[in-house]
């Protein structure tokens, strides 16, 4: 009967999945985000009854602060865990690419829904052990500067950040670049993190002919680099196409009444107005339980929000196709999943032996700050 019994409870524990992400950093939005659309979709799973006829989901935090030895680390503290079937990452991207090789040696899963540097799904792991449902470099870029295009601004300037993120930017930039005969990148200009200003290499990009500026920021530097433009006379006010971690933290706040005077758009994978009005009304009602989000406008990054929510959904089908918590099994069963609606897309299906994106280049949009603040689709 003991036996019995303590085959039962072990039948009865919790599936735990884990986030290791940059929730103490200052300003930052986007380990929250994450965190909501995980807890709002366990929440539904577990409402459901749970993972693997009755278990379930528990969700597990650790906080990385953007360093990469923390979230080193951490992904050993996670490996360690029983009944952990997999993390889910943050934002920052050079922190990623750093645990590539702790989550290799321990066979961690790790679900991606931020961090976009194309190395850390093209990591030669054989198996492979990250998935990613979020943005690629390898798309941003061609979008953005496609954007610009549209808008007959074929003179770019690239602002870029000195770390692996923004080398993988440039990379992809380069990429698209050889094809695109009627643009031209004039001039590449690199900030370091935690630079107090970005005016200088703004107005070199300038001078060397560019129409627009592709920038690669987080909040911090892009809000600085918005209140700077904003400072300088109207003719000098070029339109600013930025990738998306702008959206990952209080950069609405920090760039305050500035933002609306420089031309600013910012490249998405999601748009909650865009959304099926079900999924939405679905994802919110789950939202309510776990966050003070009531409405779409209550949404800080929104695209990590949705974007975690999704994962976590086609998580859990996999470890139920697994059959077991064992993480390889999952890491198979990840691959073998069958179409799945979900907030941002209907995936058909999110991932193969061969993909481990589960969003492309269709998904990707141009967004801008309404006056309140609130990111909305662009119509330019």
């Amino acid at each position: 009967m003991l036996a019995v019994a303590g085959a039962e409870a072990a039948e009865r524990a919790p599936v735990r999945v884990g986030i290791d992400a940059e929730f103490e950093l200052e300003n930052s939005t986007s380990a929250q985000a994450v965190e909501l659309g995980v807890r709002s979709a366990i929440d539904e799973i577990n409402a459901g009854g749970g993972v693997l006829h009755g278990r379930k989901l528990e969700l597990v935090l650790k906080d990385h602060r953007s360093i990469p030895a923390r979230g080193i680390r951490n992904i050993a503290q996670f490996a360690a865990m029983p009944d952990l079937v997999a993390v889910f990452g943050g934002r920052f991207s050079p922190v990623v690419i750093e645990q590539l090789p702790k989550i290799k040696e321990t066979g961690t899963l790790f679900l991606a829904p931020w961090s976009s540097a194309d190395a850390i799904v093209d990591n030669g792991m054989h198996p492979n052990y990250v998935f990613r449902l979020s943005l690629r470099d390898s798309l941003a870029m061609p979008t953005l500067l496609g954007a610009a295009r549209k808008r007959g601004l074929k003179k770019v300037g690239l602002l870029l950040t000195n770390t692996s993120w923004g080398r993988s930017n440039l990379a992809a930039a380069d990429s698209f670049m050889a094809n695109a005969r009627d643009m031209k990148v004039v001039r590449t200009a690199w900030y370091n993190w935690r630079d107090t200003s970005l005016v200088e290499h703004y107005k070199a990009l300038l001078a060397a002919g560019a129409q627009a500026v592709v920038l690669v920021a987080n909040d911090d530097e892009a809000a600085i680099l918005v209140r700077e433009v904003a400072a300088l006379p109207p003719s000098q006010r070029f339109p600013i196409l930025s990738h998306w971690g702008v959206t990952g933290g209080e950069f609405v706040k920090q760039a305050g009444p500035a933002l609306q005077q420089v031309d600013f758009s910012v490249i998405q994978t999601f748009s909650f107005f865009n959304a099926q009005p079900a999924m939405v009304e679905r994802f919110l009602r789950h939202a309510a339980k776990v966050s003070t989000v009531r409405r779409i406008e209550d949404i800080k990054a929104p695209v990590g929000v949705a974007h975690a929510y999704d994962l976590m959904h086609l998580l859990a089908k996999a470890i139920n196709l697994a059959g077991s918590t064992e993480r390889s099994a999952v890491r198979d069963s990840l691959e073998k999943l069958s179409a799945h609606r979900g907030l941002v897309k209907l995936y058909q299906p999110a991932f193969t032996a061969t993909r481990h994106e589960a969003l492309g280049a269709g998904e990707l949009l141009m967004a801008r700050y309404r006056p309140d603040g609130v990111l909305v689709p662009a119509k330019d």
